[in-house]
């Protein structure tokens, strides 16, 4: 057996933690939390902890670059 073959596979995520979409989308909590309440971020809950799709923050991401080329437009 090589080293290549020993290596674990990664497998992404569904669903992420406040915390790890505050490290993904390098933001503090409290922007975080000001983006899902404005509707900007989609979240879900489960029980009493708060879950980012990894979706949402792929569309997230998407709306902060059109936000940014439209801003090239004006």
């Amino acid at each position: 057996m090589n080293a290549a073959n020993t290596k674990p596979q990664l497998q992404q995520k569904i669903l992420y933690r406040v915390t790890e979409a505050m490290a993904l989308l390098s933001l503090s909590r409290s922007v975080i939390y000001e983006e899902i309440r404005s509707g900007r971020l989609r979240s879900v809950t489960r029980g009493r902890t708060r879950l980012v799709p990894a979706t949402a923050l792929t569309e997230y991401a998407q709306l902060l670059e059109r936000e940014a080329d439209n801003e090239g437009v004006a």
